[in-house]
């Protein structure tokens, strides 16, 4: 059986950051990240698939593995209708939060992706794309 090289996981409750989490853990080491990477990611999905639920209302996460030249990679994009950002500096900045959180959520996730890119409309929603490359 070939594994599907793209899918789409609604987060709707908060089972499903759990989901979220095991699907990426089994995608990365199926693309046979380092255990280093394979947590980096696992972590990114888990805050990001949070920020989905609970900022935005939930939503999705869309992934896709992807290859550029002779690199290999997992690409996820976390995507919501909630109110959107309106500050998007502010909200990338560590230690800010509109939350109870640690406010580490979109600054933190940054740091452990080698690409990162945020869209975020006043009432249209957010999508959050990262991609960690083997």
């Amino acid at each position: 059986m070939t594994t599907p090289t793209e899918g789409l996981l609604p987060i709707l409750l908060e089972q499903d950051i759990v989901l979220a989490r095991q699907q990426v853990r089994k995608l990365t080491q199926e693309l046979k990240f380092s255990l280093v990477d394979q947590t980096k990611m696992i972590t990114a999905a888990s805050e990001l698939a949070r920020n989905t639920l609970i900022y935005g209302g939930g939503g999705a996460m869309e992934w896709q593995i992807v290859s550029a030249g002779v690199r290999t990679g997992l690409r996820l994009a976390f995507v919501d209708q909630g109110p959107g950002i309106p500050d998007m500096d502010l909200a990338l900045k560590d230690g800010w939060t509109s939350g109870k959180g640690m406010g580490m959520g979109l600054s933190g996730s940054k740091r452990l992706v080698n690409e990162f890119d945020i869209v975020s409309a006043v009432g249209q929603g957010t999508r959050v794309t990262v991609t960690r490359w083997k």
